[in-house]
C-alpha cells in the first residue's frame, strides 16, 4: 500500500478538514475518520505552533449533520456546527436501500434518488460557507444512464452538472460505468478511482496457491464494457486476457432493453487455468454466472469474480448454488456500498476494504497535493505480487 509518509505534502491545507458521511454512509465514514485522526495525531508535532495548521489535528473530523423527515416524507438538511472556511468532504452511498423512513405511516426504503436529494440538502445547508466542497460518491448516481441512444433522459450528466452548479469543486467516484460522462463537467474536478490493487491484495491474501503467470492464469472481461479494466489488470499481472461479448436480439425489447441471446467468447484457451472475471458491478449476477458456466465448459480451473460494487439485486441463492456446484470459487467486492450481513457471512465472499484508500485521497486533497500516484496502483500491485511469489505474507 502507498503509505502516507511516502507522499510529498509541501502545500498547506486548503482549510480545516471536515467529513460529512450522509445517512447510509456512516460506517464507511467512521472508518475513514479513524485513519485520518490516527495519521494526523502521529504528525501533530510537526505543525503544533503553526497558525496555518489550526484545526489540523482533531479527535474527530466528522461534522454534525443530519436529514430529518416530516411525516409527509419530505425532508431538510441540518448542519449542527460551523463549517465556515472548512474543506468539506461529503460521502454518500446512493445504493444503501437498507435505510428507511416513514411516509404517511408506511415504511419506505431509500432509493438512489432519495440519497441524491439528501446530498443536495446537505450542500444547501452548507450554504456556500465552506472553503471547498468535495463529494465522494463511490457509486456514481445514475451512472448506468450515462449515454443517450434514443429519445431518453441523460440522468448522470444532469446530476453532475447540478452538483457543480451547487458549488461542488471535486467529485470522486469509483469505477464509473463510463468515465466519459465527466465530459458533462469539463472544467470541474472529476476522478474515477479503480480498486485493482485491493482486488489483487484480497485474492492473494485469501488464496495461497495461485501461480501468477500466463500459463496458469487469465483475466476475463464478461462484456465489451469491462474490456479496459480486464486489459489493465492482465497487463499489470502479466497474464493473457479474454472477453465475452453479448449477442442480443435486436428484434425485441424486454424491460427496456434488447434481451441477451448468448455470451460469445474471444481469446486463447482457458483450459486448466485459474480465471479472474472483472467488472464494475454485479447486479442480478446472471451475466457473471453465465460467463462462469461457459468458462467451466471450456475446462477453466478455479473462477473468481471481482466487481467494485456487489448489488446482488436478486439475492444470494443463485451464487450459493454456483459455489456448491463448483462454478464459482470466490466473489470479491468492496465495502464502498452497503453490504448485507448475509453477504458478509458467505464462505466464498472476499471483502475488499476501501476506507484506508479513501482516507489517503482525502488527506492528500486537503493538502492540495497530487493524487496521480495514488490513482495508479501499478507499483503497489507489482510489490504485493513479488511478496506473494517469494512466500511472504500479503
Amino acid at each position: 500500500m502507498l503509505r502516507r509518509s511516502e507522499r510529498i505534502l509541501e502545500n498547506i491545507p486548503v482549510g480545516a478538514l471536515g467529513l460529512i458521511p450522509i445517512t447510509g454512509c456512516e460506517e464507511l465514514g467512521a472508518k475513514v475518520n479513524d485513519y485520518l485522526v490516527k495519521w494526523r495525531q502521529e504528525s501533530a508535532h510537526q505543525y503544533k505552533d503553526d497558525i496555518v495548521f489550526t484545526g489540523y489535528v482533531q479527535d474527530n473530523f466528522i461534522i454534525d449533520a443530519k436529514v430529518p423527515r416530516f411525516g409527509s416524507g419530505e425532508a431538510k438538511g441540518i448542519i449542527g456546527e460551523s463549517v465556515r472556511g472548512k474543506d468539506v468532504y461529503l460521502m454518500v452511498d446512493v445504493l444503501n436501500y437498507n435505510i428507511t423512513y416513514s411516509l404517511s405511516g408506511n415504511i419506505n426504503h431509500m432509493s438512489p434518488d432519495d440519497h441524491f436529494q439528501n446530498l443536495k440538502r446537505i450542500i444547501a445547508a452548507v450554504g456556500g460557507k465552506a472553503r471547498r466542497i468535495n463529494i465522494i460518491m463511490p457509486f456514481l448516481y445514475e451512472s448506468r444512464q450515462h449515454k443517450r441512444s434514443s429519445r431518453e433522459s441523460l440522468d448522470c450528466a444532469l446530476a453532475l452538472q447540478e452538483l457543480v452548479r451547487m458549488g461542488a469543486d471535486n467529485i470522486i467516484t469509483f469505477d464509473a460505468h463510463d468515465p466519459r460522462v465527466q465530459n458533462a463537467i469539463p472544467l470541474s474536478g472529476f476522478e474515477t478511482v479503480t480498486p485493482a490493487y485491493q482486488f489483487v491484495k484480497g485474492l492473494l491474501h485469501t488464496v495461497k496457491d495461485l501461480q501468477i503467470d500466463s500459463g496458469h492464469m487469465m483475466v476475463i472481461s464478461p462484456d465489451e464494457g469491462a474490456t479496459a479494466r480486464a486489459i489493465y489488470l492482465a497487463n499489470v499481472l502479466g497474464l493473457d486476457m479474454g472477453m465475452f461479448y453479448k449477442r442480443r436480439d435486436y428484434t425485441r425489447i424486454v424491460d427496456g432493453r434488447n434481451p441477451i441471446v448468448a455470451h460469445e467468447f474471444l481469446g486463447s484457451s482457458v483450459e486448466d487455468k485459474d480465471v479472474i472475471i472483472i467488472d464494475d458491478m454485479i447486479s442480478s449476477g446472471d451475466s457473471i454466472l453465465d460467463v462462469a458456466k461457459q468458462l467451466k465448459q471450456r475446462n477453466a480451473k478455479r473462477i473468481y469474480a471481482a466487481a467494485t460494487f456487489g448489488l446482488f439485486t436478486n439475492g444470494m441463492d443463485k451464487f450459493d448454488q454456483a459455489y456448491e456446484e463448483g462454478l464459482l470459487d470466490g466473489i470479491l467486492t468492496t465495502n464502498l456500498i452497503y453490504q448485507t450481513p448475509n453477504l458478509l457471512s458467505k464462505p466464498y465472499y472476499i471483502n475488499c476494504d476501501m476506507s484506508k484508500y479513501i482516507a489517503l485521497l482525502i488527506d492528500t486533497l486537503n493538502h492540495d497535493g497530487s493524487i496521480s500516484t495514488i490513482l495508479n496502483p501499478n507499483e503497489r500491485i507489482q510489490h504485493i505480487v513479488e511478496k506473494y511469489k517469494s512466500g511472504e505474507a500479503v
